[in-house]
């Protein structure tokens, strides 16, 4: 088979046997990898990291982060799912969820977070990514982007090489600019969108999610880049996102089981008592997994 056409067929074969729906916004996925890959992924990285990366011991973060993880977790509704909740001791302002319901957060966001609330903020966005599985889709995402190059390029071999060199690049900023990273700031925004919901079904009250993102804002210095070159959207803006999605969270606040409000305000620990390392890089295996998607806020 020719291999423009074999390469474009593939393409049209991943669209239609690979979409999928979102939980909770029901976005259309391009999902190629399978579920259980995903999970035996997560759980191999999460073993890495955590092998690696000293536990904190400070017992007032350990006891918030587990009774917060088991509210968010049973408003998840996946029991498949073998949840575990981990404190990291690192200032880094980090948290990362991976599939199969393994999570982490790191000592250093504690203080950001104010309140159980707070708390819930983070750890239901890191959820949301893998309960919508964002990282299997920009896996199959990179499988097409791939499938695409190859029919590019077998197209342009005939033409002279400073015109395919001109094509190539513009390619590769296309998949980049244009395809890879609004992909990622979609699956930020909606990662915000269904944590906002999932917290809300947890009890805890939706309005500290904008009011999150505002302190996180005023929390790190230095120039940052424009949001069109970022995988994460600004600040402002997702707090403004949520602030517009709050009608509706406030409505499953209002009908969930429980309803803690805000919850326990967080103690800042003035001094930690295991050594803090240097922020380290994603494991092999979960590098596979998310791609390119930077999961620092």
């Amino acid at each position: 088979m020719n291999p423009i056409v074999k390469s474009l067929l593939f393409v049209a074969i991943a669209f239609w046997i690979g979409c999928k729906s979102a939980p909770i916004t029901g976005r259309k996925q391009l999902l190629m990898v399978p579920e259980s890959r995903e999970v035996t992924l997560g759980m191999t990285s999460f073993n890495e990291i955590t092998a690696k990366e000293p536990i904190s011991q400070n017992r007032h973060y350990t006891e918030l982060v587990n009774r917060v993880g088991q509210r968010i977790a049973a408003a998840a509704q996946r029991p498949d799912y073998q949840w575990e909740f981990r404190v990291i001791a690192s200032p880094t302002m980090n948290a990362f969820a991976l599939p199969g319901g393994k999570v982490a957060i790191y000592e250093g966001i504690m203080p950001v977070c104010q309140t159980e609330a707070g708390l819930a903020v983070v750890m239901s966005h890191e959820i949301a990514h893998a309960l919508a599985r964002h990282g299997g889709e920009r896996m199959s995402h990179s499988y097409v982007v791939n499938g695409l190059g190859t029919a590019l390029s077998y197209a342009t071999q005939k033409q002279e090489a400073l015109l395919r060199q001109r094509i190539s690049q513009a390619y590769g900023i296309t998949s980049q600019y244009g395809f890879v990273l609004p992909y990622s700031r979609k699956h930020e925004s909606e990662a915000d969108h269904m944590g906002l919901i999932l917290m809300s079904q947890a009890g805890y009250d939706p309005n500290a999610a904008p009011e999150f993102w505002e302190r996180f804002s005023k929390s790190h210095s230095g120039p940052q880049k424009p949001e069109f070159l970022s995988t994460h959207p600004a600040d402002d803006r997702r707090a403004a996102d949520l602030r517009a999605l709050m009608p509706m969270a406030v409505d499953v606040y209002a009908k969930s089981a429980v309803q803690y409000g805000m919850g326990e305000s967080i103690a800042v620990a003035l001094n930690h008592t295991t050594p803090i390392p240097s922020a380290t890089t994603a494991p092999a295996a979960f590098s596979e997994l998310w791609n390119h998607q930077g999961h620092n806020h």
